[in-house]
């Protein structure tokens, strides 16, 4: 049953790391179950012995050039208090390199002055990895342009806004995120842009300003450098490729 589930999700065409990281939750359930007197110990060595979904090669990611970044998070009407809520959640994706779920579950008290610098402090991530992520004083001043309007002091951030222009609720779920970002994509005749995208971009434009890797590494909350550099894209270039000038071109 578990090689079928495996074949399954191998269908779907998920990531490796997706349809591993479902193996290893049966993988966790059957080892307690057996602990527990549920399963057989052989029934759950066989469980465990299914292999996981090796890793060959790098997916492409999408990345933005900072123009294209700039327009986007431009995009929302500042007129409007939905307007000020996506310009400002478009600018912490983009400036500050948040996860979706992150930018949903960020509290107003995460925001913090330290040494002269507005930062989000002890942000929870995922794994349950701690960090403090700088925020820029454009970020800082989208944010506040929102917070001022929406009369929010306390509790989450962002919070959802009805068609009548008023804040209602407690806060914004993911999908929220992702159809600010879809929608202003679209309106700047962006294709196929995920939140996790400007995620990249932001990580991208950091190492092209100069950033060391190491700080792009703390400012994402990777515990690898390897993912990192699979962020940046560095390993493969497209823009001014290898193989764009190897001397067989026709001549002009």
């Amino acid at each position: 049953m578990v090689t079928r589930y495996r074949i399954h999700l191998e269908l779907r065409q998920l990531a490796p790391g997706t349809i591993n990281g479902r193996l290893a939750a049966v993988r966790r359930l059957a080892y307690e179950a057996a602990d527990s007197g549920l399963l057989s110990p052989e029934l759950a060595a066989g469980i465990r012995r299914v292999k996981s979904v090796k890793k060959l090669g790098v997916r492409l990611g999408n990345w933005l050039t900072a123009e294209q970044a700039r327009e986007l998070w431009q995009v929302p009407d500042p007129a409007t208090l939905k307007g000020k809520r996506d310009r400002a959640l478009l600018a912490i994706l983009l400036g500050c390199g948040l996860r979706r779920r992150e930018v949903a579950e960020l509290d107003v008290a995460r925001l913090e002055r330290r040494e002269d610098h507005w930062a989000i402090v002890d942000l929870m991530g995922k794994g349950r990895h701690v960090r403090t992520v700088p925020v820029p004083e454009w970020v800082k001043a989208a944010i506040d342009s929102w917070l001022a309007c929406a009369g929010i002091s306390n509790g989450r951030l962002f919070r959802c806004v009805c068609r009548a222009g008023k804040t209602w609720g407690d806060g914004v779920s993911e999908r929220v995120v992702w159809h600010v970002v879809k929608d202003c994509a679209k309106a700047a005749g962006i294709q196929k842009l995920a939140p996790h995208d400007l995620r990249r971009t932001c990580a991208r434009l950091c190492h092209l300003a100069g950033g060391e890797l190491e700080q792009i590494q703390f400012l994402l909350g990777h515990v690898s450098v390897q993912t990192t550099e699979i962020y940046l894209g560095c390993r493969q270039r497209l823009r001014g490729a290898v193989n764009d000038r190897i001397g067989i071109e026709p001549q002009h």
